[in-house]
């Protein structure tokens, strides 16, 4: 068992920016099963419509109170609860009482399928695009071998922090290697400032683990 560390690379209020950055370094990890996901909290009704109608393919799931759903079997559970696709959503904003904010996510993806779209609509919510699956080469002159399992790159929008608790004004892209902690230091951190140098860019700040 082992986990990523995800370096930041570049922060900038530019989505646009953000996002072919984090291009160029997937372009550089890419193999043909390389795959992509996204995911973001929206906080109001018009949100969840105005993206749902620019991704219907993504899974739209409202919060919701344990208790509701403690011993129940998940079809009887509150169909936004369960979680809907983009047309299946109400229109009716009462139904949305208590549920918000709403989780948008898409899985398992084709590269290229929908990031755009994603950026382009995701606005003032706070969430990310991971792109996955990438291979990293070997910097043998660092004396470091390549990464598989924990080539990522990932791209916060509206915040700095996986879990999306704290707001931002700007957006990050984020490059992953494998955590590798020895007597307090992360080891591999070299081999992040190798990879992000390959892409034409530098780690502007510290690790997060992911």
């Amino acid at each position: 068992m082992s986990d990523d560390i995800a370096y930041p690379v570049l922060r900038t209020s530019d989505a646009g920016l953000a996002l072919s950055t984090a291009r160029r370094l997937v372009e550089f990890g890419r193999r043909e099963d390389s795959r992509v996901a996204a995911y973001a909290e929206l906080c109001s009704v018009a949100e969840v419509q105005r993206v749902a109608r620019e991704l219907p393919q993504g899974q739209y799931t409202g919060d919701f109170d344990h208790r509701e759903i403690d011993a129940v079997p998940r079809e009887q559970w509150p169909p936004l609860v369960a979680g809907l696709a983009g047309p299946d959503l109400p229109t009716d904003p009462a139904a949305y009482e208590r549920r918000l904010p709403v989780r948008c996510e898409l899985d398992d993806l084709p590269i290229g399928s929908m990031e755009d779209i994603f950026a382009a609509v995701i606005g003032p919510s706070r969430g990310w695009i991971n792109w996955e699956w990438l291979c990293w080469p070997d910097a043998p002159e660092l004396d470091f071998l390549g990464e598989r399992k924990h080539a990522e790159v990932s791209l916060l929008f509206n915040t700095r922090t996986r879990d999306l608790d704290e707001p931002a004004d700007d957006h990050t892209v984020l490059l992953h290697v494998r955590s590798c902690r020895i007597d307090g230091r992360q080891v591999r951190e070299p081999y992040a400032h190798w990879l992000a140098e390959q892409a034409g860019l530098t780690v502007v700040g510290p690790g997060e683990l992911w």
